[in-house]
């Protein structure tokens, strides 16, 4: 059997997940770039609506018009070769032809810069031209271009992007447009007809056919917060931030991910993000230009059979509180390591995964009504969310001027519960590298993204602040305590 790698995330596991576009990107800064951000509404579909009975062409025609192709292009700096102008290694087998002298051996140059362009698919939310795409389709674009069913062409503009729902929204100036029916993702069923538009490969519109395989696909590594539909409508590279509609033409996700055996193309196992999940994301980005997330602060575990038991459960549903956070909300309200929650406002909790997605959609300071099982006996636990702790800090990228050689890498707080995505104890303490530039001496050196960074010139680093102090008082050369899969290691940068 033949081994899978994950394209996107390079420590995942045994699938191997290639992104529907290849260009990855983790860290897209939502920002705000002039854009008016006013109140819209988006075309909802009509529950009483009758499915279609004359085939797909007639839905088609109604979405095609709504997706649109985007290409962008960003700016990287590439090494040098040994005769583009980098520094050869002191090689005797080389000075035996050049001698002693030659600049090329004792004079480094600055790493040449290219252009990269990548190609992806977007959706039309809005007549005033909103639309939803993939995070890693614009990442790190320093221009974006859209182009309509129509073949006119748009400058866009980034409105925000969530790296960790692999979600974007553009802008661009136009009115009157064709916009997506938006459908409700909560009630997609497995055996639903599916069909993929995008733009695959850059050959222009393609719709193909397919159904819903799954709902509810998570632990792929693919993004932090997944709860892919699962399709087998054929999704190619150049189809991501596109449309995946049911058989009335009502969007029910953005295709975003397929599984690749060994090559680029399509192999019947591809993932959309859900549509309520991308309803959520985009409100917040044109309304505030980032997403906030609410926290319960615990770290979530399946409940098995042997669990169940174990627990006096009557079955093996809901979400094992593994742990609690200090501090937290989940500690603040009363909920203990060992309590199974059952319902969040009396909804079912299938698992972990469904409990994380249910509150990460949830705004911080609401409060929330948990069914808990403990000790084999039911209880309502009420609990005042808090917010999500995404505190962030970054050294100034290579296109800037610095004076630390840990210039190009991004970091965030590790929390209990990215140490535990991590594999790592909840009270482990430093910062998580969430990015590196590829052109950086730290990337040279060996730090890595999902690296946590434990001190800087043997001073603890708790946190991003601690962190930003250090790089105040950082030299040429930093040494680091890098905490990797559990095993400390010291990196010289």
């Amino acid at each position: 059997m033949n081994k899978l790698s994950f394209w996107r995330r390079p420590q995942a596991v045994l699938l191997a997940v290639a992104l529907a576009l290849g260009i990855g990107g983790i860290g897209f800064a939502a920002s705000h770039l002039g854009i008016a951000h006013p109140a819209f509404e988006l075309k909802l579909a009509n529950p009483n609506e009758a499915p279609s009975t004359v085939g797909f062409a007639l839905v088609v025609r109604k979405v095609l018009p709504a997706v649109v192709s985007v290409s962008s292009t960003k700016i990287s700096k590439i090494p040098t070769e040994f005769f583009g102008g980098g520094q050869v290694p002191d090689d005797p087998f080389f000075r035996q032809f050049f001698g002693n002298s030659s600049p090329q051996f004792n004079t480094p140059r600055q790493m040449p810069e290219q252009r990269e362009h990548g190609l992806g698919s977007g959706v039309i939310m809005t007549p005033d031209g909103y639309i939803l795409t993939n995070n890693h389709v614009v990442d790190g674009a320093t221009q974006v271009q859209v182009t309509l069913a129509d073949k006119r062409e748009f400058a866009a503009k980034v409105v925000g992007a969530d790296a960790k729902s692999d979600l974007a929204v553009l802008k661009i100036d136009a009115s009157n447009l064709p916009c997506i029916t938006v459908g409700d993702s909560s009630k997609v069923q497995v055996g639903d007809y599916a069909l993929a538009v995008g733009n695959p490969f850059g050959v222009g519109e393609t719709v193909t056919m397919g159904i819903v395989s799954a709902t509810h696909r998570s632990d792929l590594g693919i993004e932090q917060y997944e709860n892919f539909i699962q399709t087998d409508a054929p999704i190619n590279p150049g189809n991501s931030g596109g449309a995946l509609v049911n058989d009335r033409g009502e969007l029910i996700g953005i295709n975003t991910a397929i599984i690749a055996h060994g090559s680029e193309g399509n192999q019947g196992i591809g993932f959309a993000i859900p549509v309520d999940m991308a309803r959520n994301v985009m409100e917040q980005l044109v309304k505030d230009g980032k997403v906030t997330r609410a926290y319960l602060g615990i770290i979530p575990q399946d409940v098995t059979p042997a669990m169940a038991k174990a627990f006096g459960a009557t079955e093996a549903r809901g979400a094992l509180v593994g742990d609690v956070s200090p501090n937290s909300p989940a500690q603040r309200g009363g909920l203990e390591r060992g309590d199974i929650i059952l319902d969040v406002n009396g909804k079912p909790v299938a698992g972990s995964n469904d409990l994380r997605m249910t509150i990460s959609m949830m705004q911080p300071s609401s409060e929330v009504n948990l069914r808990v099982a403990r000790n084999g006996v039911e209880r309502n636990v009420t609990v005042k969310l808090g917010d999500l702790p995404t505190e962030t800090a970054s050294v100034k990228p290579h296109g800037e001027k610095s004076q630390s050689s840990l210039d190009g890498v991004s970091v965030e707080n590790l929390t209990p519960e990215s140490a535990h995505d991590l594999g790592l104890p909840a009270a482990t303490k430093g910062v998580v590298v969430t990015s590196v530039d590829p052109a950086s001496q730290a990337a040279d050196a060996g730090l890595r993204q999902g690296d946590v960074i434990q001190q800087v010139n043997r001073k603890p680093v708790d946190n991003t602040s601690d962190f930003e102090l250090a790089l105040n008082n950082s030299k040429e050369e930093n040494l680091l305590l890098v905490n990797r899969g559990g095993n400390t290691m010291f990196v010289a940068v």
